[in-house]
Formats: C-alpha cells, structure tokens, sequence
C-alpha cells in the first residue's frame, strides 16, 4: 500500500482525542495496511493513526522476532495493567532523533475490535505492551514524553529542535 509520512511535532492534531472506530470497513483495512507499511518503514513496533493524521482510534503493533505479525487494533483500551513497571527506551517518528526511558506496565490486557470486527481481548507482555500503552497514549492526545518531568521534557524536546 503506502507509507505515510507523521506528522511533526508540535503539530496540534497530536494532542487530539481520537474519534472512535464505528465499523470496520474497507477504508479502516486500507489505513491499517498503511500503517503497517509506514511503521515497517521507521523500523519501529506500533504506530497510532493520530500520528499520520488519521484521527480514528486506529493501532498496529508488532514487536515480534520476525515480523510481518502486526495486531491490528480498533477502539483499543486497557482493562488490567501489571504492577510491575518495564523501562523502554521510547521515541516517535512525529519527534525523530530523540529517546527516553520510560516506565510502563510490563503486561497489560487491552480489548479492541479487531479485523474481523470482533471485539478482542489479548494480553500484551514486554515490549508490545510498552508499544500497545504509546499507542494508546497517541490517541489520546499523549505523546511518549508527557511521562517525564517538565525539565526533562523540555530538554528532550529541545533537543529534537536543535537536531532539525
């Protein structure tokens, strides 16, 4: 299909709401299909439709070996998260050359709709629940470095200015 490109941070549709999915239609397989290209592109293991301008509450991750086994994710929300954190050093192709170790869940249940148009619920573990909660976070108008303290946050962001 076709990469996209991300839109660029301080881009405002990053900080928006996305809106929900309401069937699965040949439009979302397409955007999906999209979406998997694009983050094939990055590398990267998930990637949020609110990143490329799509304001739906689209999601793909992929944090397998091999790849090519991207779960594809509509509505999704977080029902249980783990007490044990996981630290990952996260970044975004909306803010290129810039990372942060960031403290998520380590295991997570999500339930979304899935390509079928059924409604999911998968356990997430390691690094695709870390991609699975950026993803979330993305369409919700959060990006990765909300997570780090305001002094952190504007030295990172800085930092991303400065590499432009």
């Amino acid at each position: 299909m076709t990469v996209r490109p991300c839109l660029p941070w301080p881009d405002k549709r990053l900080r928006r709401t996305a809106d929900p999915v309401v069937e699965i239609t040949d439009d979302i397989h397409a955007t999906w299909q999209d979406m998997i290209d694009t983050m094939e592109a990055m590398p990267g293991v998930g990637l949020a439709a609110t990143q490329i301008g799509i304001m739906k509450r689209l999601a793909v991750v992929d944090g397998s070996t091999q790849r090519g086994q991207a779960v594809c994710l509509a509505n999704p929300e977080v029902l249980y998260a783990s007490v044990e954190l996981r630290e990952h050093d996260e970044a975004s192709p909306n803010l290129p050359g810039v990372s942060a170790k960031i403290k998520r869940p380590r295991a997570v249940t999500v339930r979304f709709i899935n390509k079928d148009g059924k409604t999911e619920e998968r356990d997430f573990i390691g690094i695709e629940a870390t991609s699975v909660q950026h993803q979330i976070d993305h369409l919700n108008g959060k990006l990765y470095f909300d997570h780090l303290s305001k002094v952190k946050r504007d030295m990172l962001i800085k930092k991303a200015q400065k590499l432009r």
